[in-house]
């Protein structure tokens, strides 16, 4: 089973769902477990199996030599973040991008991010669907790189009221149904016309650029026209979080 959003015009052949598939996350809810998990480290320290710097905005650099750890864990983290502001950083091998994560609004949301983040879970993942027509949006999050991965939890959605998904965005992925979020996420690079069904929990205060650039190289067209894989592989190296 996978997400869908946006309009039915934009759909995913093949998926029986109206709209355009952003998540498949059926294989999130079950697999082995690596344990019970109640700390959430807030910080994480940078991979050490990148290639190298990170590429300037509009160019790719190599992607890393590592391979994502595909963990799976048995419930969603203890909320133990704020309800303030953090920052998460995204290393790609295609520059950097900086969110700043509403933990008020959102406090489930960015407390699994920070979980995730603080146990490596996002180093050396594809960024596996980009999107040039009719919504516009990179989305990321999936270690195995098929759109069906997930950490073996879900969250419950939050933020929805009146929600908006304007150039800079940064929402959850979900399969469609409520309270399905897993790891899955995705950047607006434009204004993003999506019902009030995805849980926005940040906004991208640098590296918008990085995104446009992703989006100006072109996806592969392997969903359809305008939603495939980017034509330039995309590779988080590093993802952290900290509170601003």
């Amino acid at each position: 089973m996978r997400a869908s959003i946006g309009p039915a015009s934009i759909g995913h052949a093949g998926l029986g769902l109206a709209g355009l598939a952003l998540a498949a996350l059926a294989t999130a809810c079950g697999g082995s477990s690596n344990g019970p998990e109640t700390d959430n480290p807030l910080v994480a320290s940078p991979t050490t199996t990148d290639t190298g710097a990170p590429a300037a905005a509009g160019s790719c650099g190599p992607a890393p030599s590592g391979t994502p750890k595909q963990m799976q864990f048995k419930a969603e983290p203890k909320v133990t973040v704020a309800p303030a502001t953090y920052t998460a950083t995204i290393v790609t091998n295609c520059g950097t991008i900086v969110a700043a994560l509403d933990a008020a609004k959102a406090p489930h949301t960015v407390n699994s991010f920070a979980f995730l983040a603080g146990q490596h879970y996002f180093d050396n993942s594809p960024c596996h669907r980009l999107t040039t027509q009719g919504i516009f949006v990179l989305q990321c999050g999936d270690p195995t790189g098929t759109g069906t991965g997930g950490p073996g939890y879900t969250i419950p959605d939050e933020n929805l009221t009146g929600a908006t998904y304007p150039a800079g965005t940064l929402a959850m992925a979900n399969t469609g149904q409520p309270h399905t979020g897993g790891s899955q996420f995705f950047f607006c690079y434009a204004d993003t016309p999506l019902p009030p069904q995805y849980t926005p929990f940040g906004k991208v205060t640098q590296g918008l650029d990085v995104l446009k650039a992703i989006a100006a190289n072109g996806e592969d067209d392997s969903n359809g026209p305008g939603d495939g894989k980017p034509n330039k592989p995309v590779v988080i190296q590093s993802f952290t979080v900290a509170k601003a």
